[in-house]
């Protein structure tokens, strides 16, 4: 963590300081919810769209913080083997048969040597529980609604008391809890017992003024012109009746490629060209044709006065 920095922050502009300093650009009401969460040590659940921000107050925290970034991504079938812990089973074959060589026959004896730490494999969650020199972690466990039923109620022991029970080797327990970042797609609803023990933000898409802030903060070297365009175009893009509404992520990977194809202004041809940076299913780009495009380009400039 930074010499400077004060941990947990003691405002919400030190919080939203924090952010901005690592690279986000978090609104109010964002920069609110993360400084509750840091200064009571809850879980924070953040749900909303792809591509709007929510994988990356995880990674900024853990970069302005100084922490390391403990990552489970989840996907269906994720089970407790992949997430928290499993024992090392040829490891413990082999103690097995040594003791037995070496004439030890007490099975609890055994046992106690076979179901110890230095056989177990610890996984996200649970390595997000050690103790760590350079402070808690940021646990950030990642699109949480691919996962099912089951694996959430797991996960509330985790949430509640920062702790994980292993049947053969007992409680482990956090010493300094983590900070833990939960984030979902709603493509499916989260339990409540989940929502519970969390605290709740819904990322939504940002303003016209913010996502010009997120793109001069990410890309420096833009021109102010192409800026104002990229911001106002997608704004009138996401008006429209898509599939798939582009994110800010998007944003950025446009206004890149727009740098790297050296255009200063967004033309008709270029837009065409390059929107499959933007738009990632067919359907959607066969609808924004060359009329769209236009009056796309026009509310884009409309905007981009506003912006000046």
């Amino acid at each position: 963590m930074p010499d400077d920095a004060v941990f947990p922050p003691a405002s919400i502009d030190a919080t939203a300081a924090l952010l901005s300093g690592a690279g986000y650009v978090p609104d109010r009401a964002l920069a609110t919810v993360v400084h509750l969460a840091l200064r009571m040590r809850r879980p924070l659940l953040l749900e909303g769209e792809a591509g709007v921000g929510k994988t990356e107050v995880a990674r900024t925290l853990a970069a302005a913080l100084g922490r390391r970034l403990i990552r489970l991504q989840c996907y269906e079938g994720l089970d407790l083997a992949a997430a928290a812990y499993e024992w090392n089973y040829p490891a413990q074959m082999i103690a097995i048969r040594l003791a037995e060589a070496a004439g030890e026959r007490d099975k609890d004896e055994i046992a106690s040597g076979v179901f110890s730490e230095r056989h177990l494999l610890r996984r996200p969650l649970l390595e997000a529980l050690m103790p760590d020199p350079a402070g808690p972690p940021v646990l950030l466990i990642d699109e949480l609604d691919r996962t099912d039923e089951a694996f959430e109620a797991f996960l509330l022991e985790v949430l509640a008391d920062f702790q994980i029970s292993i049947p053969e080797l007992g409680t482990v327990k956090a010493e300094h809890p983590p900070i833990i970042i939960l984030t979902s797609n709603r493509t499916r609803e989260i339990h409540d017992a989940l929502k519970r023990r969390c605290l709740y933000h819904w990322v939504g898409y940002p303003s016209a003024e913010r996502e010009l802030e997120i793109l001069r903060t990410r890309l420096p070297d833009i021109g102010e012109s192409l800026s104002r365009q990229v911001v106002g175009f997608v704004q009138a893009l996401r008006r429209d009746d898509l599939f798939k509404v582009p994110g800010v992520a998007e944003t950025l990977d446009w206004a890149a490629a727009l740098v790297e194809l050296d255009a200063v202004t967004v033309g008709p041809d270029t837009a065409r060209d390059t929107l499959g940076v933007l738009l990632k299913y067919q359907d959607d780009i066969a609808r924004t044709d060359a009329a769209a495009v236009t009056r796309l380009l026009d509310a884009a400039r409309r905007t981009s006065e506003t912006l000046a």
